[in-house]
């Protein structure tokens, strides 16, 4: 007899559907922080040769930018990061537990020094780039 996955003769089973807080992530992203739409500007379309998206869910988390590919989360931090320090703790662990890398900056940072954040994020994806060529040649 045929199993109960619904899947039939050399069919794959599907996976359940998991829903992801889209309308969630639209909100986020049309409130971004003027340091998130700038920082936005230099991380969009592979400039840094690493795709990034934006307010992206993350298990229970929405990162702030999200490499899917190195598994690369930048965070920007504002005032409301100051009052939630448990909070920010609570989603490095779960993050560092679940194989993602984690950038945190803080908007005055990124606002006087854009410059010197992007280029700390383009190490990092260069070095996560290089390393992945070497582990999969």
């Amino acid at each position: 007899m045929g199993s109960d996955d619904g899947a039939g003769a050399g069919e794959k089973a599907l996976r359940p559907f998991r829903s992801r807080n889209t309308q969630r992530a639209r909100e986020l992203r049309s409130a971004a922080t003027p340091a998130e739409r700038r920082l936005w500007r230099f991380l969009s379309g592979g400039q840094l040769g690493a795709k990034f998206s934006r307010q992206m869910p993350v298990g229970p988390w929405f990162a702030d930018f999200l490499c899917r590919e190195l598994r690369l989360v930048i965070e920007l931090d504002g005032f409301s990061h100051d009052a939630r320090p448990e909070h920010d703790a609570a989603r490095d662990r779960w993050m560092a537990a679940n194989g993602y890398r984690l950038l945190r900056f803080v908007n005055g940072e990124e606002m006087e020094d854009v410059e010197g954040v992007v280029t700390a994020i383009r190490v990092v994806v260069e070095a996560s780039l290089a390393d992945d060529r070497k582990a999969h040649p």
